[in-house]
């Protein structure tokens, strides 16, 4: 990771780095990795915080995505002492990116590479922490898979892990390469490097790994090529010479068998009856120069914490703006008159939260009353269907007709809503007229969760479950059938080619089609209210071990392809 420089001074920004995240002001780069880049910044209040953005190629990838959000909000339940808790994520836009507390001391990678290893005392108040830590996080449910020097950082009370259960949604991606795990192979478990299925007892042995790293700067399975190592750990015993005779109980955890690991709560006591005074963090846990890293780190993240004085107000710029616009600085109130509050300059007003603090209950929370905030933000809303207001048009046109006897009125009106002279509500079949042909536009590997909707205006569309109405939605997967609120889906026969000529031409309407109905390569021609036709090519649903209910999609789009109805 490395973000910081000789004399504790911050790695600044690099060119292409961004200089705001969702509101967030970034500060400086505290490192890189496999997953995306870490950044310092703040909140509204100057709480120090790290920010990592998601690299592009994981982006774009659905499955990524997926998991990605499964394993942040399974992470937000973790509040150990020893953890850096989630505090604000965004796994919807087109960067996510992911917040926790900042923890300003270095890694542990980073400690034993420039000071040696650690002593006694400290290693035993390390693994204790650690095993602590992976207590909560096993207990809400997560397996670390990825626990290593560079994932413990040495704070000036005790140790932290970080990155927990995020390495999972990186598992999935086609990066990784078929039958290859996520991970680095000198701290992997013999399960994990053999492909098996990977439990608690697997981050007991990458701590096994971490201690002899840190009591003896290598790790117990020595270095070399990424598929010696395996090999060793797989089908060799350990080496831990060196390894102080306090620590003789690491042995145990690099069993071979998960079951002859101890468990982290059975780790501490272990570490416990080792240490001849009882164990207590503070702060001279650590040697003294790494002690002063952190004192030089706090300062220089005080130094970065005022921002410099905007020229112009903030705009958010990560999706469309739903609120009011950025609020402007604001004139000093006559003496008379009371003091007015002051809006930060970035962000837009939001509704205030509805619980005093973001660990009241579990999340999603309510959006806060401005810029950004240590809580997950709403997702992103798209603009609501105006078939409410084309009725209601209708409607006045039908009291304004007979009194006015002009028909320039009943053109004017008649565009915009329902021209049916019998008052009763058309099919969209009957209104819709076919326009000149739209280009196509296509969206691949689109995973609609049960329950989630999808807007054909959207690019690229974006499952959402927010507070518009599922079904007035252009597509929603919803009781193992896929819906439209237009009520005209097509199911294509095999011998049909899916075009755009074949969805005008068929007006076999369903309101919905069952996935009973469907197999891999199925094709549908979905029509909008609002003009627009899909050709939706269906690709599967999620395995049955997936914890996940949703359908996957390829869409063909023509925007604006027939006249708008109402249906």
């Amino acid at each position: 990771m490395g973000g910081v420089q000789p004399g504790g001074q911050f790695r600044p920004l690099e060119n292409g780095d961004p200089a705001e995240v969702a509101g967030y002001r970034l500060a400086a780069r505290l490192g890189s990795g496999g997953m995306g880049t870490v950044y310092l910044s703040y909140t509204p209040g100057g709480h120090p915080i790290a920010l990592k953005t998601i690299r592009p190629e994981l982006s774009e990838d659905a499955e990524f995505r997926r998991r990605f959000r499964q394993e942040v909000q399974a992470a937000q339940r973790v509040q150990g002492l020893h953890t850096a808790p989630v505090l604000d994520y965004d796994t919807e836009g087109d960067r996510p990116w992911l917040a926790t507390a900042y923890v300003p001391g270095p890694s542990l990678a980073s400690a034993v590479a420039e000071h040696g290893p650690l002593p006694v005392p400290s290693l035993l108040l390390l693994l204790a922490g650690t095993a602590e830590a992976l207590s909560v996080i096993h207990g809400a449910g997560i397996v670390h898979r990825d626990l290593k020097p560079s994932n413990v950082l040495l704070a000036a009370d005790g140790p932290r892990v970080i990155d927990f259960g995020i390495a999972r949604a990186a598992d999935a991606t086609a990066l990784t390469g078929t039958g290859v795990s996520l991970g680095t192979p000198a701290f992997m478990s013999p399960e994990q490097a053999a492909g098996k299925e990977v439990t608690p007892a697997s981050d007991v042995f990458a701590l096994g790994q971490v201690a002899a790293y840190a009591a003896r700067g290598t790790g117990a399975y020595g270095d070399g090529p990424s598929h010696a190592v395996l090999y060793r750990i797989v089908h060799e015993e350990p080496d831990l010479t060196g390894l102080p005779a306090e620590l003789g109980f690491v042995a145990r955890c690099l069993a071979k068998d998960p079951a002859d690991r101890p468990s982290p709560a059975a780790l501490v006591k272990l570490c416990q009856d080792a240490s001849p005074t009882p164990l207590r963090q503070s702060g001279s846990w650590l040697p003294e120069a790494i002690s002063a890293q952190i004192t030089q780190r706090i300062s220089a993240s005080e130094r970065l914490a005022a921002p410099p004085a905007p020229t112009a107000p903030l705009t958010r710029v990560d999706r469309p703006q739903q609120h009011a616009a950025p609020t402007v600085a604001v004139p000093p109130a006559p003496p008379q008159a009371p003091p007015q509050p002051v809006t930060p300059a970035y962000g837009h007003p939001m509704a205030p939260p509805a619980h005093p603090s973001p660990y009241a209950q579990p999340g999603p929370y309510p959006a806060p009353p401005a810029g950004p905030y240590l809580q997950p933000r709403p997702a992103w809303q798209p603009p609501r269907r105006p078939s409410g207001t084309r009725r209601a048009l209708g409607i006045i046109a039908g009291v304004l007709l007979p009194l006015a006897g002009c028909t320039g009125l009943l053109y004017a009106v008649g565009t915009t809503g329902s021209s049916s002279s019998s008052g009763s509500d058309t099919t969209g079949s009957a209104s819709a007229k076919p326009l000149p042909d739209p280009e196509p536009v296509r969206f691949t590997s689109i995973n609609i969760p049960d329950g989630y909707y999808i807007e054909f205006a959207d690019s690229p569309p974006k499952p959402q479950d927010d507070d518009v109405e599922i079904y007035e939605s252009d597509l929603y997967y919803y009781d193992d059938a896929l819906h439209s609120a237009g009520d005209r889906i097509v199911l294509l026969n095999n011998a049909q080619k899916g075009s755009l000529k074949t969805c005008r031409d068929e007006t076999r309407y369903a309101d919905s089609v069952s996935l009973s109905q469907l197999s891999k390569g199925s094709q549908l021609c979905v029509h909008t209210d609002s003009g627009h036709i899909a050709l939706v090519t269906f690709r599967g649903t999620a395995a049955e071990s997936d914890p996940s209910d949703y359908v996957s999609l390829d869409l063909t789009i023509w925007r604006n392809a027939e006249e708008a109805s109402d249906s």
